[in-house]
């Protein structure tokens, strides 16, 4: 057993996470993950309203009893999202921990803290981290420059990265995000201080994820070269799967003149979930990864994820003592 602030805080069996991904956290899979003894999320940005939102958190409920929560990646966008919906219909749902990401939740915390709800808070820099448990969240996920979608603009791994946020917050609880995908990950993130662990791209090759099969096997098939950075340019940068439309967007983006709206189409987030996640077409859109899908190379059901991570920490754990 590994127990920690996380696992004790959250009332659940492992300290592993499967943070919000876009496209890919419905509540079947989250239910999954939970059932497996570990932390995931519904990513609320997927659905129109809070009403639908409030649906899907029932719907997840009817399939686990374990602790689970939602993610609210907070973004300015061109249509304006129903956060405050959002956010009454998780207070309203009951569930207790919401992940939040992009600018700080500062205008949320009151009406969550007034209701019990612990926050955890994504960020990619100490500084900023440090900003929000100023702000009053409860825990930190600290993203490494190996990770899946926004890495920030430092460029600073987490072996680095995840220490000095440990150093910075010695009292808050701090999960490990960005190449964790194994027990020795884990292992390795508990050594460096870390209370827990976020894994997106390895969740993302289970069984239940709902997105197509030839995604899971694309991450299985990849290495840690197989990504790229777009969105440099913008400072806006953003990891995702090499293929096609991501080398394109690059090479477009080596021109400092060139402005979103040059590369706008390709990038279409809604091109990659229909073309990519629903319908396989690995070089339909954009799409992100992680570096991590170095380390992943199976497709198990998330129980037996779950098992095999933590029997792999054990072991790892077992052979550092002898």
């Amino acid at each position: 057993m590994f127990k920690t602030r996380l696992t004790d805080m959250f009332g659940v069996e492992t300290p592993i996470c499967m943070g919000g991904m876009t496209g890919v956290g419905y509540g079947e899979l989250v239910a999954a993950v939970a059932n497996a003894g570990a932390l995931g999320f519904i990513t609320a940005h997927m659905f129109p309203s809070g009403d639908a939102l409030l649906e899907e958190i029932e719907k997840t409920k009817a399939l686990t009893d374990k602790p689970f929560g939602v993610n609210l990646t907070l973004l300015p966008s061109i249509n304006p999202i129903p956060y405050d919906d959002y956010r009454e219909a998780i207070i309203e749902s009951g569930v207790k921990i919401v992940e939040t990401a992009g600018r700080a939740p500062t205008d949320h915390l009151p009406r969550f803290k007034e209701n019990g709800v612990k926050v955890i808070h994504k960020c990619t820099s100490v500084r900023h981290a440090v900003s929000a448990v100023n702000k009053g969240v409860d825990v930190i996920s600290i993203d490494g420059f190996e990770c899946a979608g926004h890495p920030g603009e430092d460029d600073v791994g987490l072996v680095v990265l995840l220490p000095a946020t440990v150093d910075a917050l010695p009292g808050t609880p701090i999960i490990a995000s960005g190449g964790m995908a194994d027990g020795r990950s884990l292992v390795a993130a508990l050594a460096l201080g870390a209370d827990g662990v976020n894994m997106g791209t390895r969740f993302c090759a289970t069984v239940e994820a709902k997105i197509h099969q030839n995604v899971k096997q694309a991450i299985v098939d990849n290495n840690e070269l197989d990504t790229v950075l777009v969105g440099r340019t913008l400072r806006n940068t953003a990891r995702v799967a090499k293929n096609a439309v991501s080398v394109a967007v690059a090479e477009i983006q080596r021109d400092p003149t060139k402005t979103f709206d040059d590369v706008k189409a390709l990038m279409a987030g809604q091109r990659g979930r229909d073309n990519v996640l629903r319908d396989g077409d690995i070089d339909g859109g954009i799409w992100t990864t992680g570096q991590s899908q170095a380390l992943i190379h199976d497709i198990p059901t998330c129980a037996d994820l779950v098992r095999n991570i933590m029997d792999q920490a054990e072991a790892v754990r077992s052979k550092l003592a002898g």
